[in-house]
């Protein structure tokens, strides 16, 4: 059976911070903002509380240049990445719909990430 969480001040608190964020966030920017507020919370506890509440599918998770990120909504997290100087830029991708239809179940979020040569390099190159 799994082990219930306890609900603790601590993570009252880091649940209050979360409200905060409109966009995507790592655990470092979360712990930064309970960090201002004067808790005497630990990062350890702020990751902990994020990997539970991603396991919930309250919140959706990310690899975002070699880290995790997180968001509140379901938005996609796409990015644009050169193979030639690595510069990496975020995309908006809204509809995968021709993705959907190769899927015998339901998508919550998705991640794409598309390599080629940005418009600066192809230009350089000319």
């Amino acid at each position: 059976m799994p082990r219930l969480s306890r609900e603790t001040k601590q993570k009252d608190v880091i649940r209050g911070e979360l409200t905060n964020f409109n966009s995507f966030f790592a655990a470092e920017d979360l712990y930064e903002k309970v960090k201002k507020k004067g808790e005497k919370i630990g990062i350890a506890t702020v990751y902990r509380l994020l990997k539970e509440l991603t396991k919930k599918e309250e919140l959706h998770e990310y690899a975002c240049n070699r880290r995790a990120v997180y968001s509140n909504n379901k938005n996609s997290h796409s990015h644009f990445i050169c193979k030639n100087c690595g510069k990496t830029a975020h995309i908006e991708v809204k509809d995968i719909n021709f993705i959907k239809k190769k899927i015998k179940g339901s998508v919550c979020h998705f991640q794409i990430d598309i390599y080629g040569i940005c418009e600066k390099c192809l230009e350089i190159r000319k």
